[in-house]
């Protein structure tokens, strides 16, 4: 009795398309690499790249890339599709950290009316994207909520003609752009499919002591001394607010920084404090 009790609810699992065990896992999703002169942008779809916080839809429950769950409000979700959607929670440029405040909170509250879902891609891993592209786009305009946005994707002849447009989105607060391979079929993990473009490198690093400030920061941070995985260590001393110098990273923690090149010993050339590392679930 056991054992065929044990069988039936196997099956009850293999065959749910929204089981409890699949609602567990770490949903699949595609990663962006960083832009490189190989890339024929003639192949490519873009789109801006919103600086929020990813979100998978699986056609029940919306979670983080890292599978954990996100806490919206039911109305936010209520009229969602049954499919799965990949996107962005986003409400403006330049306000990540007020994004992630929001939707980290285990208990949804008003600010979740500024934020927007950017759907990007209705992942089908038999379907090229830019069949998906046209899918997804009629699957959200069909739903007509202003909360929910087809990520709208278009197309540009030359890279060079690629560098002026990301300077012009740049100039309006955009982060950067993404691109989307049109003939990709959808395989989970890194990869050409999906690159990302900004307009200066990021990386990461360990704070390892703050150092005092002198004139109008005195009593306050001037700077911080950080080591990268590679054991570069470095000062950055710029790109903080008032608040994050009386206020400044923690000994130990992860902070993300901007740069343009690298000095012949390897060192990041113009190091500009970003914020202190968002989990790995956040971003492309």
């Amino acid at each position: 009795m056991f054992k065929c009790i044990s069988v039936l609810l196997l099956l009850t699992i293999i065959f749910s398309p929204l089981s409890y065990a699949t609602e567990k896992i770490k949903p699949s999703v595609q990663l962006a690499m960083k832009y490189h002169q190989a890339i024929n942008v003639k192949d490519y779809f873009i789109s801006e790249k919103y600086d929020g916080i990813r979100a998978i839809w699986n056609g029940k429950v919306l979670k983080t890339r890292a599978g954990n769950k996100i806490y919206a409000p039911d109305w936010f979700t209520a009229k969602l599709p049954g499919m799965w959607l990949d996107g962005e929670l986003w409400s403006a440029r330049g306000e990540f950290d007020f994004i992630s405040s929001t939707v980290r909170k285990k208990q949804a509250d008003f600010n979740w009316h500024k934020i927007k879902y950017m759907v990007f891609d209705a992942p089908d891993k038999n379907m090229p994207f830019y069949l998906r592209y046209q899918n997804y786009k009629i699957q959200i305009n069909n739903l007509a909520l202003k909360h929910v946005v087809a990520v709208r994707q278009f197309e540009i002849s030359t890279n060079e003609g690629l560098n002026h447009i990301l300077d012009g989105y740049v100039a309006k607060g955009a982060e950067g752009l993404i691109l989307h391979y049109k003939k990709a079929i959808f395989r989970s993990g890194r990869g050409n499919n999906l690159i990302k473009l900004k307009p200066f490198m990021d990386a990461e690093a360990t704070v390892i002591a703050h150092l005092p400030g002198k004139g109008k920061f005195q009593g306050m941070l001037g700077s911080l001394l950080v080591k990268t995985d590679l054991g570069i260590e470095f000062r950055i001393g710029s790109g903080f607010s008032d608040l994050e110098r009386v206020n400044p990273p923690k000994i130990g923690d992860v902070i993300t920084f901007s740069y343009h090149g690298l000095t012949k010993n390897k060192v990041p050339k113009f190091a500009s404090y970003m914020r202190v590392r968002t989990p790995k679930d956040t971003k492309y």
